[in-house]
């Protein structure tokens, strides 16, 4: 009973999973326009080599979260507030580092959550997961602990962490101020987009299709 069940669930997911794709794309690109206006205005680009300069100093070539050192072929971008609609983080000077794959995989968890408990930022939440303050069953605290599985060793690693990354974006204030400022605006441009896009996404494609399969018949 329960395998069948199971396949109906994930196969109605993937089916319905089509549309919240493309209407995230379109999040996505709005929320790089306004970085690149931000960008212009205060005269800094990520792909600057100032800022890259600023990166490797704060950084060298270590993963920005867990601080282990980086391989060569596995360098994801990381938004250490996620770029998306619940974080809506910015491709913008401050919010860009580097992280190994590991990181970057696990810390969207904290990226996705409607409600953040352990911290007011999406990279903070990723960074305090020391095994005191959740339920044993968190995927994020066993991660943590399968880096640094002394506890002692552990708290301290990731207070390290977030203190690094606070000294990191204390030098782009001027870039983490505007974000903060657009914040309240933004979320509600997105969220109109994203439904707008959802609807687009439903209609127009049914609409397309209908015709086509009508003027083949």
């Amino acid at each position: 009973m329960n395998g069948p069940i199971s396949v109906r669930t994930y196969l109605k997911k993937a089916t319905s999973r089509a549309k919240s794709d493309v209407a995230n794309k379109m999040v996505s690109m709005f929320l790089h326009e306004i970085s690149r206006r931000i960008a212009v205005e205060l005269n800094l680009r990520v792909n600057d080599l100032e800022y890259a300069n600023q990166v490797e100093h704060h950084f060298g070539a270590n993963c920005a979260l867990c601080g282990r050192a980086l391989e060569k072929d596995r360098l994801p971008v990381e938004h250490l507030e996620g770029m998306n609609k619940v974080r809506l983080g910015l491709h913008i000077p401050g919010n860009v580092v580097l992280a190994c794959k590991e990181c970057n995989r696990e810390k969207r968890r904290d990226d996705q959550a409607k409600q953040l408990v352990l911290a007011e930022t999406g990279w903070g939440s990723f960074l305090s997961h020391d095994g005191t303050r959740c339920e044993l069953s968190c995927s994020s605290c066993d991660y943590w602990r399968s880096v640094w599985p002394d506890d002692d060793e552990r708290a301290r690693m990731l207070l390290l962490a977030r203190n690094r990354i606070v000294s990191f974006q204390h030098n782009f204030q001027p870039f983490t101020s505007k974000a903060m400022s657009l914040k309240d605006v933004v979320r509600r441009d997105v969220e109109s987009l994203y439904r707008e896009c959802q609807n687009f996404a439903t209609t127009r494609i049914a609409q397309v299709s209908r015709e086509l399969l009508e003027s083949g018949s």
